[in-house]
């Protein structure tokens, strides 16, 4: 079904890992176009509670666009970011459902944007992000512009933005731009930890909770206000509310199904 891709569900899980080793995960057109493709299909399964996106290998979760495959003659930079990458971030931010990004490697230009679009990124303490673009001239994109300042605040944003410099796990941590790292050896086990949770949760107040916060540096108190109360009023109706709270009443854990 994919060519660049590999797309496996189990237990609530699907995981989607970039499939393009030997350039260390590079972003083709094809690979864009199955990684937005599988996310949508991650959205369509009810099965699914959570998406986990990762690279193959060990030494690249991915290293940003690949200039050989991406540069299509004809096409300009900003129709191929139109057509391709921003469908992409925007498919990542708009599931809703929790991604979690299993970043095992370097996570480079493209590819330190896609990173940071998931909701959760876990890192190898050796891996790191790097705002590549001005390295050839060019500016971040597929979303950095939005991200960065938004994670460390625009100072930081625009020191790591102009020089490209490395950004290792620890220091990632430390600063915001990820959730959380961890020796190589620890990766899959707090991986693992974190999945635990959300495949567990109450999967649809997630989802609004997300939808929310994407707007909310863009909107006004009032209007988040409404959002809230808009978002509550549909999920005071569902069944993992009313499991839920009953479950708070009778002093006893919640077992949710994702409904």
């Amino acid at each position: 079904m994919y060519e660049n891709i590999l797309y496996q569900t189990a237990d609530g899980v699907a995981t989607i890992t970039l499939n393009r080793p030997q350039v260390h995960n590079a972003l083709s057109p094809g690979l864009i176009q199955d990684i937005t493709q599988a996310v949508g299909n991650a959205q369509a399964d009810a099965s699914v509670r959570v998406v986990v996106l990762t690279g193959a290998g060990d030494k690249a979760f991915c290293s940003g666009a690949d200039l050989k495959a991406g540069m299509q003659a004809g096409v300009s930079l900003g129709d191929n970011l139109r057509a391709n990458y921003n469908p992409m971030i925007l498919a990542i931010r708009a599931i809703p459902k929790p991604v979690v990004c299993r970043m095992n490697g370097l996570a480079a230009g493209a590819g330190c944007s896609l990173a940071l679009a998931c909701d959760v990124v876990i890192a190898s303490d050796d891996a790191y992000l790097c705002q590549i673009f001005i390295n050839i001239g060019l500016m971040p994109d597929a979303g950095s512009s939005y991200f960065l300042p938004h994670l460390v605040g625009a100072r930081l944003a625009f020191e790591l933005a102009s020089t490209g410099r490395r950004v290792y796990g620890p220091e990632a941590e430390r600063i915001g731009l990820i959730n959380r790292a961890v020796p190589p050896h620890q990766l899959d086990h707090a991986l693992a930890e974190t999945l635990s949770y959300y495949k567990n949760a109450p999967t649809q107040a997630i989802g609004r909770m997300k939808s929310v916060l994407n707007d909310a540096f863009g909107l006004s108190l009032a209007e988040i206000l409404e959002r809230e109360a808009e978002n509550q009023d549909a999920l005071g109706r569902t069944s993992d509310a009313a499991e839920g709270i009953m479950a708070f009443l009778q002093k006893r854990t919640a077992t949710y199904k994702g409904l």
